[in-house]
């Protein structure tokens, strides 16, 4: 039925859009996502969405414990229109909220922190299962409470006098690696069918003025 669905309101899409959609969600994955714990600049925050899509990231999460995260769109440039954006903000420790979350989705929780147990972005294991990426900002870095939590560390190698770098060049980095490393592999990193449907029927929704309207319309004409 959601590929029926699917099918009757692309057609109400141009054929570019519908390619597009078609041609981008093979490149998809879910196999690696990201964190991003109370950012407090929206433009760095944002240029990491920007990032996470060009990158073919599906899924983005972020934590609000102390700051609340507002989407810069001159930053973004439309990418929150095309990822999955989950925000936990409801409760007193919203990092070990994701960290339960995607520890029962079967992910890895990787903190990207240079510290002297962080492997390498060169030497890491794709390999070893699905990896949750945890970025913190870039003065006070990741939560103790995430750090305490986390199966494995993860560091870019650097050179200069400069202990970091910013947050959206981290990400930058280390996504540009491991996603390409990743399509490389022979790891099944591509999304399931049930998700591949459902990712594909919200993106033709949001290229939709009034994609509620068409839907009540398809479920009316096969009397759902």
């Amino acid at each position: 039925m959601k590929q029926k669905l699917y099918n009757y309101l692309s057609s109400f899409i141009t054929e570019n859009r519908k390619e597009l959609i078609e041609t981008k969600i093979l490149d998809r994955t879910n196999y690696l996502t990201v964190v991003l714990e109370d950012i407090y600049q929206s433009q760095n925050a944002s240029a990491v969405l920007r990032t996470s899509d060009c990158f073919g990231i599906q899924t983005v999460h972020v934590v609000e414990n102390k700051n609340q995260y507002k989407i810069n769109p001159d930053v973004a440039l439309g990418a929150a229109n095309w990822i999955d954006l989950f925000k936990y903000n409801s409760s007193e420790n919203n990092t070990l909220d994701v960290i339960t979350k995607l520890k029962n989705e079967g992910y890895r929780i990787v903190a990207t922190v240079p510290n002297h147990k962080a492997v390498s972005l060169e030497e890491f294991d794709l390999a070893k299962g699905k990896v949750a990426l945890f970025f913190g900002t870039e003065l006070e870095g990741l939560s103790e409470v995430m750090i305490n939590n986390a199966d494995e560390f993860l560091k870019i190698n650097m050179f200069g006098f400069t202990e970091s770098f910013n947050i959206s060049v981290s990400a930058g980095i280390i996504l540009h690696q491991l996603s390409g490393k990743l399509r490389q592999s022979n790891i099944n990193w591509q999304l399931s069918e049930d998700e591949n449907i459902n990712i594909k029927l919200a993106w033709v929704r949001r290229s939709l003025k009034k994609s509620e309207m068409i839907e009540k319309e398809f479920f009316k004409k096969n009397q759902i």
